[in-house]
Formats: structure tokens, sequence, C-alpha cells
């Protein structure tokens, strides 16, 4: 019986978002996921509150003209900007801005349902939302930027404020574009106010550490796994030493992508004392067996965040080698951890058997929604440690959330204060998913635990509200 009736809302669901399959991917993965819960709902409806958290509240569209310049002067563009107020239950929505070619209204929706449980996980009062728009800034001017970044906010401006809309950067929306739109933004209020963005320079109302949150945050759940895990005793004699105290200790970790969940994961890593063997990004990869050194660290941030290229600049030799046109999963290399965080759907079937064939035993998502729901199945059953993007990547809006919380009481903390913060709700999100996992006998089923512990918190704000009542 539970099986016809989650297939029935799933067929609803597809009857009314039609062709959207990134959002029905998010969908089904959470819906399939939570089984074991509808199955114990007794009188709770469960699955009917389902059919309706996972219809929007609110989805916004709205015209964006920008201008290019090139040999032939200039060319007006015509884009959509979404903002997909997803759901208000817990607070503001919130949710990052995209800006990047494969954008539409159903890769924004996907985002914006994912974005309600891992809000919901960090126990911080925020709803779920997301937004953006069709537009590659690769190969664009600071001025052609600044002028997308203008007309987006003139048609956003009148949807967001700080207690009812709060947006943030995601792909292709970083501290420049979220300067931009805020200083439109000024200028169309006719008043400053900071709360209205997250991911703002510190100069102006920003918080320490937002740019390194989520990257941070994804290693620190990792750690608190792998802590809980003891996997150490599963390591040769000559890796164990010291491992139970610091468990990145020598372990082999692939990341992929190469912006600022990627850099920010590698930097904590090494500092960890882990080896981090791979960066990618859309025109390849570049690997090394040993792990980055500081200095080829530190070269691959200046390439990113200052040069804007790609990573077939950076200096190869004999043990650095660049791979074009190949993603990190497709060169089955050796690793210990998995941290993919580049963008949705990049470990497919293929990629996880790779992973699996390579020794791969902790896969912890950066990115939203980087694995296929057949890859995520498929290594359930042959990794000891997965960790879903709701919990993993929920370091980067729990910053955003506390930078809401500087602006309201007009306070500026320290890098270690924000830190402090970070490491504890992702301590918390582990142990949230963890526990409810147990409590339904699935030891260490994080998928299910991240994923029903989000679920049933923003089920009991619904019914607390009547929201679910006839």
């Amino acid at each position: 019986m539970t099986d016809e009736r989650i297939e029935g809302v799933l067929t609803g669901l597809k009857g009314r978002h039609p062709g959207q399959d990134e959002f029905m991917q998010a969908v089904e993965e959470v819906l399939v996921s939570l089984k074991p819960l509808f199955e114990k709902q007794g009188d709770e409806d469960y699955l009917g509150a389902f059919n309706v958290i996972a219809e929007p509240e609110r989805v916004i569209k709205f015209r964006v003209q920008y201008p290019t310049f090139g040999e032939n002067g200039a060319e007006l563009h015509t884009t959509t900007g979404y903002r997909v107020q997803f759901n208000s239950a817990l607070g503001p929505y919130k949710g990052g801005l995209r800006f990047h070619p494969s954008v539409s209204e159903s890769i924004i929706k996907f985002l914006g349902f994912e974005q309600i449980f891992k809000n919901a996980l960090t126990n911080l009062p925020i709803g779920g939302g997301k937004g953006g728009c069709v537009f590659n800034p690769k190969g664009k001017s600071d001025s052609e930027v600044r002028m997308l970044c203008e007309n987006f906010m003139k048609g956003l401006y009148r949807h967001i404020g700080p207690d009812l809309d709060v947006p943030a950067g995601d792909i292709g929306v970083g501290g420049r574009e979220i300067g931009y739109m805020y200083g439109e933004y000024v200028r169309l209020r006719g008043q400053p106010d900071m709360g209205v963005l997250t991911g703002k320079s510190t100069d102006f109302g920003g918080s320490k550490l937002r740019p390194e949150a989520t990257g941070y945050g994804l290693v620190y759940i990792t750690l608190e796994a792998l802590k809980k895990y003891t996997h150490y005793r599963y390591l040769p004699e000559d890796r164990r030493a010291g491992v139970s105290e610091n468990c990145f200790k020598g372990l082999k970790v692939l990341i992929s992508g190469s912006g600022n969940v990627a850099q920010f994961a590698a930097e904590k890593v090494m500092e960890l004392g882990g080896h981090v063997c791979s960066f990618s990004d859309s025109t390849g990869t570049i690997s090394s067996e040993e792990g980055f050194s500081p200095d080829q660290l530190k070269e691959l941030f200046h390439l990113k965040n200052v040069q804007r290229g790609r990573l077939s600049a950076m200096t190869v030799s004999n043990d650095l080698k660049y791979h074009p046109g190949k993603s990190v999963w497709e060169l089955g290399l050796n690793c210990d951890v998995a941290l993919p965080c580049a963008t949705q759907n990049e470990i497919k079937i293929e990629g996880a058997k790779n992973l699996a064939a390579g020794g791969c035993w902790c896969l912890a998502e950066g990115a939203n929604m980087p694995t296929t729901n057949e890859a995520v199945d498929f290594l359930k059953t042959k990794v000891d440690i997965y960790i879903p993007a709701k919990a993993a990547n929920a370091g980067g809006v729990a910053t955003s959330a506390l930078e809401m919380a500087q602006n309201s009481a007009r306070l500026f903390w320290t890098s270690e204060e924000v830190d402090e913060k970070l490491k504890g709700i992702m301590n918390n999100i582990f142990a949230t998913a963890y526990k409810t996992a147990q409590d339904f006998d699935r030891p260490w089923d994080l998928q299910f635990g991240a994923n029903a512990a989000g679920f049933l918190k923003v089920y009991k704000a619904y019914k607390a509200m009547g929201y679910l009542k006839f």
C-alpha cells in the first residue's frame, strides 16, 4: 500500500511539473528514501504532507536584458530570471542565485527543494528558496557582469527582503556579483538594507569565512563521520599512527570542481594532513597521485580567483597531470574519500563503479545532488560512509544565516567565532542524521537520517500552523 501511495504522489507531481527532470529526480530521491518513515507514520499523514511540501509556495519569473560588447559593437540579450520561493515554514526563504548556461526552471526548483531540508538540518530559522538565470560569466568583462547583475536585480527587488527572502551566491555568483546586486537594490529602494543579501564583502556587512564556509563545513562533517566510524582500525599499519586523533591524516581525497567549495575543502583537508589528489573544471581534470603541494594549491587559487583561468594553464610536472575533457570520476583514480564539489549529476553509474574499484570507502557531497539516484543506490552498497549534500554542504547556508544574525544585531564576529559556530552546526547536523537513522534501525544510513530529520522538522512546523488540516 505504501509503495502505491508513493507512486501516486510521484505521478501527481510529474503531472503538475512536466518535463522537469532534475526537479523530479530530487523529489524521487527524498520520497523513496523516506519509505521507512511512511511505513511507521501511524496517525500522522507524512506522505500527504510530503505532497504539500514538494509544491513550491511561489515561482517568480521575470525578463532580464543585458548587453555584451564585441568586435561588431553592442548586442542586447534577453533571458528569464527565476526565484522559486519554495517553503517558508521555518523562516524567510533562503538560498542562492545561480548564473550559469544550464539554468532552467527545473534546476532552480530542484535546488530550492533540496534547500528546504538542508536549511532545516541547520536548526536555524530559515526556509528554502533558489534563483538565477541563464548566463555564462566566463569570458565576460567586469562591465558586462555588472550590467547583468543590475538588470537581474531590477526584476527581483520587489520580491525580497530581510524578513521575506534573503538570496545569496551559488555557481557564477560570488562576492563581486552580490556587491553589484546589492548596489542596485539600494539604488532602487533608496535606502540601505544590509540584511537583504548574504555573501557580501566584509567591507559592507558580510561575514568572515563566508567564502570558505561550504568547503570547510564539508570537511568538518566528514571529519565527524570519520571519528564516529573509527576507520583507522582498517588502515594498513604504516598509515594508522595518529589517525584516531586526526582522521584525515594520510587519506587520499579526490575533489571535483575548482570553485570556492572545492578550493576551501582542499585547504582544510590539507591542513588536517590529507592528500588532495584532484581538481576539475569544465575543460578537464588535473590530478596528482601523491597529492597537491601547498604551493600548487596556491597557484590554483590564483589561477581561479585572480586570473579566472582554466586548469589547463596549471604548471604540470611528472606528478601533476592534466586530463583534457575528462571528469575526475572517469579516470579510475584510487582514493579513500571522494568529495564531489562541481555540479549536479556529475557522478553517474560508471563513475560510481570507478570509485568502488579504486577503493573509495567514504563519499560526502559538496555540490548539490552531484550523484545520480542510480549511482547513489550502487555506492550505498559499496562505501562505508555516504553523506548526502543536504547534510554535507549545509555550511554555506548556515554561515549565510550567521551573516543575517550579525546584520540584524549590528555585530561583526571574528573568523574564530564564526568558525566555532560553523563547526558546532556541522557536528550537530551529523549527530541529528546519525541518531535519526539509528532510531529507525538503519545505522549509518545517513541519506535516510538527513532526509527524515529535515522533513520531520518542516512537517511539525506545518502541522503546528494548521497547514495540514481541512
